[in-house]
């Protein structure tokens, strides 16, 4: 290859960069809650996409500080579980950097219920017990929706990729507690039947009995009962 056409690639090469740079910085930062409505009124800017930052001189080293972790929370409940998150929330000194972690115990047969975290993947890992955990993909070309699944024991990693829905079942007739990681300081988290059932003002009889193909009275049935949250 001559000295021009190397030259051309090296040319060509230096634009591509340039324009991913200039693409990666010209998107917008990835959003901390649900929605921040715009207001142009200074007065009304209650909220920001975060939390508002301390002054750095002022800042001590109980602001990045979490005590407790190791403490068997209570899974006394329907679902048998419990989820204790650690955030920019109850630990001030993660907020901008973009990371969480939480605690889960499982009673015996206890289950975290299907659920998703609109805004984090997150990365598990079982420290105490057996766990069946999976997560289902998005709709493929094909309509379908695949399943992943696998049981855990003690020391596995598993991952669940952001904004799928996932869940955990304690399969042992003993406790079992995990560890994961969130990829954001505010991951929320949405649980189905929560969402789907339970949502105040409650979604429309008529288009749950028709996306669900069930009867009407099966529905208000399901909008009746208390849909726990065990996050905590």
């Amino acid at each position: 290859m001559g000295k021009m056409g190397a030259h051309n690639i090296l040319a060509y090469m230096g634009v591509i960069f340039a324009m991913a740079s200039y693409v990666a910085y010209a998107t917008d930062p990835t959003q901390l809650q649900d929605f921040c409505v715009g207001t142009n009124d200074p007065k009304n800017a209650l909220f920001v996409n975060g939390l508002f930052c301390k002054n750095p001189m002022d800042a001590q080293p109980d602001d990045f500080l979490f005590k407790g972790l190791n403490i068997p929370r209570n899974t006394n409940n329907k679902l048998g579980s419990n989820v204790t998150l650690v955030s920019a929330a109850n630990l001030p000194g993660l907020n901008t950097l973009g990371i969480s972690m939480a605690r889960i115990d499982f009673a015996p047969y206890g289950l975290n219920p299907p659920h998703t975290h609109p805004r984090g993947t997150e990365i598990l890992t079982v420290i105490e017990g057996t766990l069946y955990v999976g997560f289902v993909t998005s709709n493929l070309p094909n309509g379908g929706n695949r399943l992943f699944t696998k049981v855990l024991n003690q020391g596995d990693v598993f991952v669940f990729p952001q904004g799928l829905i996932h869940f955990q079942f304690n399969v042992g007739k003993t406790p079992a507690v995990a560890i994961v990681g969130l990829s954001s300081q505010n991951p929320g988290v949405i649980t189905i039947a929560n969402a789907v059932f339970g949502s105040k003002p409650p979604i429309s009889v008529d288009v749950l009995s028709k996306a669900f193909q069930l009867e009407p009275k099966v529905i208000q049935y399901l909008e009746s009962q208390f849909w726990m949250d065990n996050n905590h």
